[in-house]
């Protein structure tokens, strides 16, 4: 078996330049190149995961196939390189001293003092080569979160320094990521900050091995030598990394700087194939030159902070290239539809041609939710609920169609007359809030010639899930004689996972979390339908607005 190597991304200077993005484009060229490539992510902060945290602190939390709870960059791993990750792709500090301090209750260190080093650093070890020693990779690339000099991030670092040494020059490298700020008073790029970033990196035993620079405007030759010269690497392992346009663009901006022949050479690596990424650029042409445009009405309740949504607007762009439109996003608070006025609410809604109504957790906003639902429903715009989104079309169908005038769901009303969704039985004696959720990847059986089954283009399909409650099958019989058909059926719980109303152009509600399985390149089947069905309402509008105006100047 080959020996599996090891690309280690860190950040200096400033938070938020993209190491996530940097390592998911530099995945998808080395895989464009031949070789198997896996991404994983070290957090330095103490939650166990960010199942526990508000969307507010550290945005969305994405969940993997075999139902880890992880951070939203695992997202753009899956994305950009076509892979799914897993349990062992996100690895936090809460993780790292949890393992040790059951070790230490067990016995396992023989008495031994427990210290950061060797028994921390030898747990993130461990932990960093669970992927590589699969055999399933040639390369593993490792996101360090944080900022070199952060107090949090200092035992992973250490730990890059010993593997470095452990592995040999040939298998390790660091890759560190730095800002190249611009003074507009005196018009010109300083690299002060990122020297003294590559010195702090050194004062912990670790030579950076490639530089990339975050920067507003091209690097020229001089500067390039002087850093190169400043920070002990040859002049090719400088690398510009300009902002971009768009994220798409980051890929191809990383093979015009060399940087994957780089790694390669530094690695003893083979360049094999060369990287075309033709499909990537066929992507990247539409995204940037679309046919026309589509709005779609984001309603959530998270809406500040669009990290907390951000696996549904990238399905939304993917599937809306796919279709060849641009796919305008307004974002939309429920908590703000709650007051308003039918003719106010029409006001509103009225120019999207689309209306999605977002995942969550807790009672706040969900009346606006469900009047936007209704809006919807109501007036036949195509409507895709995620999640909660589909748990309240539940509840709005049950008050405003079944006459059932105090439905809700137990989560926000546990007295409630008629509770149409309700808790799970195996979550009612769970106290602890981390990972216990149903979480992963389970079975659906859909209704043939359904709308999901003729977005699928299957019967059997799997999907990832993150939720307590589910749908109350005492209320089934009355929900299919009043028009919402339960077409996703979960075999061997009878979970209802997808609802649709009847005689409806668009009418779609899913228990579980489409989004994370769309990628760039395939788009979720789901969101293809939907942004599809919104292009034609779009167009069928025009139409009858064309017509009526054309009436008016007969008359």
């Amino acid at each position: 078996m080959s020996q599996t190597k090891y690309v280690f991304v860190t950040g200096g200077v400033a938070s938020s330049l993209g190491k996530g993005i940097l390592a998911a484009s530099l995945g998808k060229v080395l895989i464009e190149r031949g070789y198997r490539v896996t991404i994983q992510k070290l957090d330095p902060y103490i939650n166990v995961d960010p199942g526990t945290l508000n969307p507010y602190e550290h945005g969305e939390c994405f969940v993997t196939d075999d139902g880890a709870e992880t951070d939203l960059d695992l997202g753009h791993y899956e994305r950009f390189l076509d892979v799914s990750t897993s349990q062992a792709n996100n690895v936090t500090t809460g993780k790292i001293y949890q393992t040790v301090i059951n070790k230490e209750r067990r016995g396992d260190y023989l008495g031994k003092t427990v210290q950061v080093i060797p028994h921390i650093t030898d747990e993130i070890k461990r932990r960093i080569k669970l992927l590589g020693e699969t055999g399933k990779y040639d390369i593993v690339l490792t996101e360090i979160g944080g900022t070199v000099g952060d107090i949090e991030s200092l035992p992973y670092i250490e730990a890059v320094r010993q593997l470095k040494w452990e592995l040999g020059a040939e298998n390790a490298l660091v890759l560190h990521l730095t800002l190249l700020p611009y003074l507009r008073t005196s018009g010109e790029l300083k690299t002060k900050p990122t020297q003294h970033s590559v010195k702090m990196l050194l004062e912990s035993g670790v030579q950076c091995d490639i530089l990339a620079l975050r920067t507003e405007f091209s690097i020229d030759e001089d500067l390039r030598r002087k850093i190169a010269l400043f920070c002990n690497l040859t002049k090719d392992a400088v690398i510009e990394v300009r902002d971009a346009e768009t994220i798409y663009d980051v890929p191809l901006m990383l093979q015009r700087e060399e940087l994957d022949k780089v790694v390669l050479k530094k690695l003893g690596m083979s360049l094999k194939k060369e990287p075309k990424l033709t499909d990537w650029k066929e992507f990247l042409h539409t995204f940037k030159n679309p046919e026309s445009e589509v709005k779609i009405g984001l309603i959530g309740k998270y809406v500040e902070l669009k990290d907390s949504y951000l696996s549904i607007h990238e399905a939304i762009v993917h599937a809306g290239v796919k279709n060849n439109v641009k796919t305008k996003i307004r974002w939309i608070h429920s908590e703000d539809l709650e007051e308003l006025t039918p003719s106010e609410m029409k006001a509103e809604l009225s120019d999207l041609h689309g209306i999605l109504v977002a995942p969550g957790f807790g009672g706040r906003g969900i009346e606006g939710k469900v009047r936007a639902i209704q809006y919807a429903r109501e007036n036949h715009v195509p409507f895709f609920g995620i999640c909660l989104g589909m748990q309240c079309a539940v509840i709005e169908f049950a008050r405003n169609v079944l006459q059932m005038h105090e439905a809700n769901s137990t989560e926000f009303d546990d007295t409630t007359k008629f509770p149409v969704i309700h808790l799970q039985k195996e979550q009612v004696d769970i106290t602890d809030k981390g990972g216990t959720m149903r979480l992963g990847l389970y079975n659906c059986k859909l209704k043939e010639n359904s709308t999901a089954h003729k977005a699928y283009g299957e019967t059997n399909i799997y999907e990832r899930h993150r939720h307590r409650y589910e749908f109350n099958n005492a209320y089934l019989e009355e929900f299919k004689k009043g028009g919402m058909h339960a077409t996703g059926i979960n075999p061997e719980k009878s979970l209802v996972e997808i609802v649709e109303v009847e005689g409806h152009p668009f009418y779609v509600g899913v228990q579980f979390h489409p989004e994370y399985r769309s990628r760039v390149l395939t788009p979720h089947p789901v969101f293809l339908a939907f942004i599809k069905a919104s292009k034609k309402y779009r167009d069928d509008k025009t139409k009858k607005s064309a017509k009526t105006k054309a009436a008016k100047t007969v008359s």
